[in-house]
């Protein structure tokens, strides 16, 4: 059974008179406990790819459908709204709001969805190794330190889905172990996952690695 779909996606992007071609006709299907990891040097289109599947960016052609129910071309308001019922999103950048805590990040996150379910805040930093950090704004925070905080933020709801771009990013080897411990444990029990990463352990860990390149899926 899938979750998530895209259908034929194209993404263009506009610099002066050039036109960036960020996707070029993807497709992609993702199953129940299924992880994917998008490979490919940076500009392939993998970021750009999350984006739309998580309706933080609209594609200029093709569709995306969350649960068969469309996610493209609707209103902000039911894009937010199934977002925030379906998705933990995870970007690369900009996953905490500045002024609040960590903590406060989570329970903010928390509150918009749907049905939301208790949380244990502290186990789920603990297990990334940022519980200390718990009640630190986002500028006092490492670079690693802000980046699981900003998985944190995307697990907190129990989302169906989560869309990751570069989860183990800037961790030392023990803290991506645990990273990838926890989105195994995600995985077994029927969440999907969509990840773009460099990450070889990362990618190694995926039910299945597509390949991207200028903005297509790659069979080399």
């Amino acid at each position: 059974m899938s979750v998530l779909e895209a259908r034929e996606l194209y993404r263009f992007f506009h610099s002066g008179e050039e036109e960036v071609k960020a996707l070029r006709g993807v497709d992609l299907v993702l199953g129940v406990g299924e992880m994917i990891a998008l490979v490919g040097p940076s500009g392939s289109g993998k970021s750009t790819l999350l984006h739309c599947l998580a309706g933080l960016d609209e594609p200029d052609g093709g569709a995306v459908y969350v649960m068969d129910q469309l996610m493209s071309r609707q209103s902000e308001i039911t894009k937010t709204n199934l977002r925030a019922k379906y998705f933990g999103v995870m970007r690369q950048k900009d996953n905490l709001i500045s002024h609040l805590s960590v903590a406060e990040n989570m329970a903010m996150v928390h509150a918009l969805t749907p049905t939301p379910e208790t949380i244990d805040q502290q186990g789920i930093l603990g297990r990334i190794g940022i519980d200390k950090r718990a009640n630190s704004l986002p500028a006092q925070l490492s670079g690693g330190e802000l980046a699981r905080a900003g998985l944190a933020v995307a697990m907190v709801s129990h989302p169906k889905i989560l869309l990751l771009d570069e989860p183990t990013g800037e961790v030392d080897s023990e803290t991506e172990s645990d990273i990838l411990k926890m989105l195994g444990d995600f995985q077994r029990g029927g969440g999907a996952i969509v990840i773009a990463t460099h990450n070889a352990a990362a990618a190694k860990s995926a039910t299945r690695v597509i390949k991207m390149k200028d903005g297509k899926i790659s069979n080399g």
